[in-house]
């Protein structure tokens, strides 16, 4: 029998192999995070009539006569490179690019995919549509993430509450105004100047530096200082209740050498305390030892009271502290823009999840507040060619894919894109011109095993 028969069939089946890869990719080319495989193919061992012979003094040498005996398929590689990135409009579809894969399980096995058509279950699971395999990734406690331990799947169930949490520490930044207008004299009904404390039987008439007057019914002022500054801090008392806490800034000293000064009260008279009676009829004191704040000329603050303790106390919660920060002002010449932002938040319910290009969800709650539920973990291989295809666009291990090694999206240097789905990477170009390639290289072989049996019949004919 001829060698080239079993050449030519030898070629017909690897050329099969190669259609059917291409038609597998073809087929999966709307396939949400399909990869590509291509067929590679190499040549089978060859008989060797004779061996090379060594040049000698006298002839030269001869090169090994060979004939080979067809070919093999050598592999069939899986193409790794990213799809393209389709926006979907569904908050909790992912679509992954870079050398990384979205880790999901079903609790005994787990599995590496790119498709990351991802939804959360009744039960409030973020899985995978049409499996749901749990997406795996590290959950928060109370806002704080660590991201060093196993993989948990990640689980965020609507309606999820949050605890109220009593304010503890408040911070006033921005500017106070330098050049604020101060009293140059003051007009008491009763009194004598220049101090003067003003009620609604006996008004003050102020005068300013800036030639306004005004006729004030309550406070009490001292000409040299300015108006106060009236600001609103907003603090929350552990079953979260909010309080609106009215802190006045008052300029006490005017000095170009060793720099301004400024008050901070609860009260404009200057006194420690003060009372506020809240929405439900209740009253709350609040205690706040008046401070004083120093600045440099340059504006900057410079020495005083940089932390204050303001301390309140209501008949439902007993007493509360906070730590009110006062250093990151300034006192530059222009407009007050200060502002006071304190910790802490009333009771609150789960109302949405957002995800950012890290994988990090975000949790949206009805009291406002923002905190980090959990981070979807990213998978990466040595050798991601290397995986076992499992169906469904699943992976696992093999072994030669490597171990995964299992960090953030940012540590693995891969990217996230929210609401959106990676395509399949299938070039319908390239798949189209592979396969006229492989129907040609078929009937190429087909026509050696044609040949190659008409050479046997001739063969055959000669004894008749």
């Amino acid at each position: 029998m001829m060698r080239s028969l079993f050449s030519g069939v030898s070629g017909l089946k690897n050329h099969q192999t190669r259609m059917d890869v291409v038609g597998n990719n073809i087929s999966n080319v709307n396939t949400t995070g399909f990869k590509s495989s291509r067929a590679n193919f190499t040549d089978m061992l060859s008989q060797t009539l004779n061996g090379a012979s060594a040049p000698t003094d006298n002839i030269g040498g001869t090169n090994p006569k060979q004939i080979g005996l067809g070919s093999s398929v050598s592999s069939i590689d899986l193409l790794f490179t990213n799809g393209s990135v389709q926006s979907t409009g569904k908050n909790t579809d992912l679509a992954l690019s870079g050398n990384g894969l979205f880790v999901v399980s079903d609790g005994n096995q787990r599995y590496y995919t790119r498709n990351g058509d991802f939804e959360f279950d009744a039960d409030g699971n973020y899985v995978q549509a049409g499996n749901g395999l749990h997406v795996m990734g590290w959950m928060a406690k109370d806002g704080n993430l660590t991201t060093s331990g196993e993989v948990v799947p990640i689980r965020v169930p609507a309606g999820k509450p949050m605890e109220a949490k009593a304010s503890t520490q408040a911070t006033y930044t921005n500017n106070l105004n330098s050049e604020v207008p101060t009293i140059t004299s003051l007009t008491p009904s009763s009194g004598t100047p220049p101090t003067a404390t003003a009620t609604p039987a006996n008004p003050v008439t102020v005068k300013m530096s800036d030639g306004t007057t005004y006729t004030m019914t309550n406070g009490k002022y001292t000409v040299g200082h300015s108006l106060p500054l009236t600001t609103t801090l907003t603090v929350y008392d552990a079953l979260g209740s909010k309080h609106d806490i009215t802190l006045y800034f008052t300029k006490t000293k005017t000095d170009s050498t060793n720099g301004n000064e400024w008050t901070v009260s609860v009260d404009p008279n200057g006194t420690a305390n003060t009372t506020i009676r809240e929405k439900d009829g209740s009253t709350t004191t609040v205690n706040l030892t008046p401070a004083t704040l120093k600045f440099t000329t340059d504006g900057k603050f410079n020495s005083g009271a940089g932390t204050i303790n303001l301390t309140l106390t209501n008949g439902a919660t007993g007493s509360q502290t906070v730590a009110v920060g006062l250093s990151s002002l300034t006192q530059y010449a222009g407009s007050n823009t200060i502002s006071g932002k304190a910790n802490g938040y009333a009771a609150g319910t789960l109302e949405s999840v957002s995800i950012d290009k890290t994988g990090v969800l975000t949790g949206t709650y009805t009291n406002g507040v923002k905190q980090t539920e959990g981070q979807v973990a990213i998978a990466q291989f040595n050798n991601a060619s290397g995986l076992t295809k499992n169906g469904d666009s699943l992976y696992q291990e093999s072994n030669n894919s490597g171990v995964a090694n299992i960090k953030t999206a940012g540590d693995l240097g891969c990217k996230i894109t929210p609401s959106a789905l990676e395509m399949s990477n299938v070039d319908i170009a390239n798949e189209f011109t592979d396969m006229i390639v492989t129907q040609r290289g078929f009937q190429s072989n087909s026509k050696t095993i044609t040949v190659s049996d008409e050479m046997l019949e001739t063969l055959i004919n000669m004894k008749r």
